[in-house]
């Protein structure tokens, strides 16, 4: 019996030891591993705000010394300022001084009587912002503000009573290397649309700002060769290709005029979806193979010419309207 009962104590024991381990350690040992954890993250905290701290004086340091610095400065022109100040009521002031405090002293008076005149006459802030941009337009196409309104006279009236306008200049595109059409097509190369699509629009925009125009006529022209096809489908898709709901490809031309056209269209197609020309009309028209370059024309001259498959471009102001078609009318019962 006490043998038996000598053999079952340690058995119990070791089970109530086990009942106090969590992942092999005692109680104490996991809790003075939790207590290191804790110290751990505490210190990485510590250290991430002492960092913080350091950066936070470093930048306040920064800052200061630029406060100085611009304390320094403001002490040193502050000192000119009074120094100035005493040598204009003692009248002790240079030669070269006296010139620019009389220099700019006439400046600011002018400018004070501009702005008060401008202000009388019921200017405001926009409208200095406006003359500004037609400044920079007048600038860029050589014209001198001051003689804006001689120039302007010019595009109304004319020149020395001579007849002669200055009218809004004419883009040609009739570089050979870039800018023609494959002899028979109206698709434009990746190289003339990205023309088209950047100077060309900037010249044209330019232009429309400068001789307060709104309309834009793209004149297409073609070489002498004549068109193998036997019909045109013109009539049926010129509206569509217009809309953009037809690609240029689908427009099958018959002759030199309708080539022309669509090769107009190709170009005004471009010009109409740029956001700097969307208050412009843009009209389309063909020149077919009448009108050589220089604007002369043609008596007859056969077989491919690339510079002659060109884009001309005018811009103008809208004409008045000399009647109003009726679009509920009855069509016309001739046919062409």
């Amino acid at each position: 019996m006490v043998a038996g009962g000598s053999d079952s104590t340690p058995k119990l024991e070791h089970k109530g030891y086990n009942r106090g381990l969590i992942l092999g350690l005692t109680m104490a040992e996991s809790m003075l591993l939790l207590v290191f954890c804790l110290l751990l993250v505490a210190a990485a905290m510590i250290s991430a705000e002492r960092n913080r701290r350091y950066e936070v004086e470093r930048k306040l340091g920064k800052a200061e010394q630029q406060v100085a610095l611009l304390e320094k400065k403001r002490a040193e022109q502050a000192a000119e300022i009074v120094l100035l100040q005493s040598k204009v009521v003692s009248g002790d002031l240079s030669a070269a001084d006296k010139a620019v405090v009389d220099r700019q002293w006439r400046e600011l008076v002018l400018a004070k009587e501009t702005l008060d005149s401008m202000a009388d006459q019921g200017a405001t802030t926009a409208d200095l912002q406006s003359l500004s941009k037609v400044a920079a337009v007048l600038k860029e196409h050589g014209v001198e503000l001051a003689s804006a309104p001689d120039q302007l006279d010019k595009l109304l009236a004319g020149t020395g009573g001579k007849g002669m306008h200055d009218w809004p200049p004419i883009i040609n595109l009739d570089d050979a290397k870039k800018n023609y059409f494959q002899s028979g097509s109206a698709e434009l190369t990746g190289t003339f649309t990205q023309l088209l699509s950047t100077k060309i629009t900037d010249e044209i925009a330019s232009n429309l700002s400068l001789y307060g125009a709104n309309i834009v006529e793209v004149i297409g022209h073609t070489d002498e060769q004549p068109l193998a096809r036997e019909k045109s489908n013109l009539d049926d898709t010129i509206i569509s290709a217009m809309d953009g709901k037809l690609p240029v490809s689908a427009l099958l031309p018959a002759d030199n005029a309708g080539l022309g056209l669509a090769r107009a269209i190709a170009v005004a197609n471009v010009l109409k979806a740029n956001p700097k020309l969307k208050d412009a009309t843009i009209l389309p028209m063909s020149a077919a193979q009448l009108i050589l370059p220089g604007d002369t024309v043609t008596s007859g001259q056969r077989g491919a010419v690339e510079a002659r498959r060109r884009i001309e471009i005018r811009v103008r102001g809208r004409a008045a309207p000399v009647a109003v078609i009726n679009a509920g009318a009855a069509p016309s019962t001739n046919t062409q």
